[in-house]
């Protein structure tokens, strides 16, 4: 691409400094138009000083994003393209780039450098996959931006490997608009789906695949996975399609936790009524949707926040989902309005999902739930071939030294090592935000309901018990919890607080078989940038399956564990606690604990729990003994 003939840049949100890519060419061409002498005639005046600036700037912003592009190799097995998320090597693909390499490959970069990397995570139903960089802290990385800001006409490019060519490291770049968004690209005789993807016309080839697109400040708004091309030839026809930013960040988490994740599934269909409303073409009643009240013929008003007008929006949004998550969901019947919290079930099993990870899975047949999904359009193909089937499976060959010690095999896992990093990380900034003494004794809790009526909660290691205006309610700590979800119509609350206690007091480890589950949105309210775009935040889960129950918690990023659900069997309504620290320290403070926490079960609100008082005590012979070590009280903080 030559500067003076291909300049196209976006104005930069954030800065006026630099002339919009179209306004750009428009005052390239005036120029040079105005400029060009006529036979005979001298050199006209140079570009203005402007038209030089914003070059420079186009130029230079190329190349800072070109520095976070990786080209993969993987031998015989082919390779694509990759781009770093972090300065400590994590880079993120295409499923079906690394999927034939198998758990090793090697990753170059514009410095020139060849690096080893590891296999990280896979998302194979979102084309998505994690691998990992070693040998430096300080990889140059490119930040994720906010996808649903793009538009029509934005100017865009895209940095990678394409037909293999950077044997030099140094990516190729190609430079376009974005000439589409919120497409739907369905399985086409693959097992991919490109939901809510962007659609561009620079040109993406074979070996593009898993690299970044770029805006016109350097931020990645996709990654890079599939194009159209004409049958003959695999001629590049200018239409290719980017997985969103945003859709990559909802899955990153569980990625980084070293899973093979999944899709979500409402566990219902939907069609388009004779008056073009969104309605329920079909239901699962085992669905969590139908549990919430959601019925045939209702219609779908909106979904995880987003409106619902067609069902390819409604297709869009949900494939944008991992599974587990619990999202909002509007929808009408009779004229009323109704909005409920709705879990979102897995797409596959996770036997079958290891099927497809490992190539014994045969094509994937769209949701469980019945209906019909899109067929192929014309010209569609799967994503650009750069990387062959997978081989028959053999012994894989041994880490590089550099990977040694980087990779676990684990049933369900693509690599449960970094599920423990992800673990211990989580369990670090709980231990840190909580500064109890340990062992620890008895907690007592006092405080009030919503009205007014008092309430008081012992947790010891070896019982639990809860006074409610109701009655008391004690179940043994050290047995199986599910047998006694106490205190009536809780669905578990004692148990949800014994287990709270013992991850604060001795981490994950403690509870079992606890493992790093992903990421979820916060409840907390997001910050703001300079420009008013909502920046995302997320929580941490870490997943336990303990003393006969299931237990989810959410964990802010300071290690203040917001949320617990626990089910006491896999098919009852769980329990659902949602702490809320005070902004100024308050109770508890001196000992990371909450403010308040409210309590819900199924459809119903069991109650608000403030508290006004904290005692722990110490670790003592009888382990239900009293000695008050620590108290904090409206808000005058704790002694220990």
């Amino acid at each position: 691409m030559q500067p003076a003939t291909a300049s196209r840049r976006r104005c930069d949100r954030r800065s006026a400094r630099a002339l919009p890519w179209p306004a750009l060419v428009a005052v390239v061409v005036a120029t040079a138009t105005a400029s060009r002498p006529a036979a005979g005639a001298e050199a006209g005046p140079a570009p203005p000083d402007s038209v030089l600036a914003a070059e420079r700037g186009r130029v230079a912003v190329m190349a800072r994003a070109s520095a976070a592009a990786v080209a993969i190799f993987a031998g015989e097995a082919g390779g694509g393209s990759g781009v770093l998320v972090s300065p400590d090597g994590y880079a993120l693909t295409n499923f079906h780039v690394v999927q034939p390499a198998g758990v090793a490959m090697k990753c170059g970069l514009s410095d020139g450098r060849l690096y080893d990397a590891v296999l990280v995570g896979l998302d194979p139903t979102g084309d998505l996959a994690l691998v990992k960089l070693v040998g430096r802290d300080d990889f140059p990385w490119a930040e994720l931006a906010d996808s649903d800001t793009v538009a029509v006409g934005d100017p865009c490019f895209a940095a990678g490997n394409p037909f293999l060519l950077a044997t030099d490291f140094q990516p190729s770049v190609s430079a376009g608009i974005v000439s589409g968004v919120h497409r739907y690209q369905g399985p086409a005789g693959t097992i991919l789906e490109y939901a809510d993807c962007i659609q561009v016309d620079a040109a993406i080839n074979p070996g593009n695949s898993g690299g970044a697109l770029f805006d016109a400040r350097g931020a990645v708004i996709g990654i890079n996975g599939r194009a159209s091309f004409e049958k003959r030839g695999r001629v590049n026809v200018g239409v290719g399609y980017a997985i969103s930013s945003n859709q990559a960040r909802h899955f990153l988490g569980a990625l980084k936790g070293g899973r093979i994740v999944d899709h979500a599934t409402l566990g219902a269909t939907v069609a388009t009524a004779s008056d073009g409303r969104v309605v329920v073409s079909d239901i699962l009643e085992s669905s969590d949707a139908y549990r919430r009240g959601l019925r045939y013929d209702d219609e779908v008003v909106a979904l995880a926040g987003r409106p619902v007008r067609t069902v390819n929006a409604f297709k869009n949004v949900l494939g944008t989902l991992p599974s587990g998550w619990r999202v909002p969901l509007v929808y009408r019947r009779g004229g009323q309005r109704h909005e409920i919290l709705v879990r979102l079930a897995a797409v596959h099993a996770p036997a079958e999902l290891e099927a497809i990870v490992s190539g014994e899975g045969g094509p994937r047949q769209r949701r469980r739930a019945p209906g019909s999904r899109r067929p192929p359009a014309p010209g569609d193909e799967p994503p650009p071939g750069e990387a062959p089937a997978a081989p028959a499976a053999r012994e894989p060959p041994p880490l590089p030294d550099a990977l040694r010690g980087l990779h676990e095999a684990r049933p369900g896992f693509a690599n449960f090592h970094f599920n423990l990093v992800e673990r211990d990380r989580v369990a670090a900034a709980i231990a840190a935000r909580h500064p109890v003494e340990r062992p620890a004794g008895t907690w007592r809790v006092v405080g009030r309901l919503a009205d007014k009526e008092a309430f008081r909660i012992e947790l010891a290691p070896a019982r639990a018990s809860i006074d409610l205006p109701t009655g008391t309610s004690t179940i043994d700590a050290a047995s199986e919890l599910d047998a006694n979800p106490s205190p009536p119509g809780s669905g578990g609350l004692l148990a949800a607080l014994v287990l709270w206690r013992r991850l604060i007091l001795d981490g994950p480890r403690s509870l079992g078989r606890t493992t790093y589950l992903g990421t979820v949105p916060a409840a907390t309210p997001a910050a703001a940038e300079p420009a008013g775009t909502a920046i995302p935040v997320y929580d941490d889960v870490l997943d336990a399956a303990v003393a006969g129950v299931e237990a989810r918690f959410i964990v802010a990023a300071d290690g203040a564990v917001t949320g617990i659900d626990l089910w006491t069997a896999p098919d009852a309504e769980p329990c659902e606690v949602r702490f809320a620290y005070a902004a100024d320290g308050g109770v508890g403070d001196a000992v990371g604990l909450p403010r308040s926490f409210t309590v819900r079960h199924a459809d119903t609100a069991f109650g608000t729990f403030t508290i006004d008082e904290v005692v722990v005590e110490p670790a003592t012979e009888n382990a239900d003994s009293t000695g008050p070590a620590a108290t904090a009280g409206d808000g005058a903080g704790a002694e220990r």
